[in-house]
């Protein structure tokens, strides 16, 4: 290049796949500096595809969060999941493939099988802030390369924030020159009904056991702004009476919290005062009624 043109501005779409509980949502998190997806300890978590947004002068990354790729539990919601996930990876220019850097399971290699041949595909080895000893982390570097052509192989920590900007380096090369798609400012390209039903959602993961979260979708029933408030009324669908006993919690008191630290986060993100109020009803068998996931938006 010579030493007077201008730099060449890239921008393109990154699906970040991996199977369930390997940190998707949380680097996604981490590299547009927004808790735009939603996160937990639970797998499968995030169940939409999202867009985190995010511009330097050079280069806008628009990653594409995806689900965990389903392979345990068959439902017509899992189905819409999976497909979601084939559908990013048609579409995307980069995909960013998150594996625990502690191993490579074998649902790991399911997923890195789905990637079309030919894709420009990065390695992130996640969580190498809980490997104690980081010399295993060359044999680990060497068992994932066997496993197909990498644009790079990137040791990082999406909790801690190391290496991400050696991730970000990594794919910048290979986006496609082009224009910026969305405005600089833009981190989601999700609306804020749809985040505050997502951050219900996540108080429910993160307060509830195992079973419950996997039974419960929220929809929004209406989102007004006043002045600069917001008012919000949601509702928790869940499959049993029982489920419902359980997320309302004696008094109502598990469902006062979800939706008091629900609120926090819709505050944080939103900037401005929020009024939330949260019902459970429930639904048999929404997870597997075509219609009632078509109006939940999946």
């Amino acid at each position: 290049m010579a030493a007077n043109a201008e730099p060449v501005h890239r921008c393109g779409h990154v699906a970040i796949v991996g199977r369930p509980s390997v940190g998707k949502s949380t680097l996604l998190n981490a590299l547009v500096g927004e808790r735009v997806s939603i996160t937990s300890r639970k797998p499968q978590t995030t169940r939409h595809r999202i867009h985190g947004i995010l511009t330097e002068p050079d280069v806008q990354f628009v990653f594409v969060d995806t689900p965990g790729f389903q392979t345990r539990h068959a439902s017509v919601l899992n189905a819409r999941l999976n497909r979601v996930v084939r559908e990013a990876l048609a579409d995307v220019d980069v995909v960013i493939w998150v594996v625990d850097a502690a191993r490579v399971t074998e649902a790991d290699r399911r997923v890195l099988a789905l990637v079309p041949a030919g894709k420009t595909t990065v390695a992130a080895l996640n969580k190498v802030d809980a490997i104690a000893d980081k010399a295993s982390l060359l044999p680990r570097m060497a068992e994932v390369a066997a496993l197909r052509e990498f644009a790079a192989i990137v040791p990082v920590s999406a909790e801690r924030g190391l290496s991400l900007d050696a991730l970000k380096g990594e794919v910048a090369r290979a986006l496609p020159p082009g224009p910026a798609i969305y405005g600089a400012d833009d981190v989601t390209d999700r609306d804020e009904r749809f985040l505050a039903a997502e951050y219900v959602r996540e108080q429910i993961f993160r307060r509830l056991g195992d079973e419950v979260p996997y039974a419960t979708t929220v929809g929004i029933e209406s989102f007004e702004h006043e002045d600069e408030a917001r008012c919000i009324h949601a509702v928790v669908w869940v499959d049993k009476p029982g489920q419902r006993a359980i997320l309302l919690g004696e008094g109502g008191t598990t469902m006062k919290a979800i939706a008091s630290e629900a609120r926090k986060s819709m505050i944080r993100l939103f900037g401005g005062r929020v009024h939330l109020e949260v019902w459970v009803r429930v639904k048999k068998g929404w997870a597997s009624d075509d219609a009632a996931l078509a109006r939940l938006g999946y």
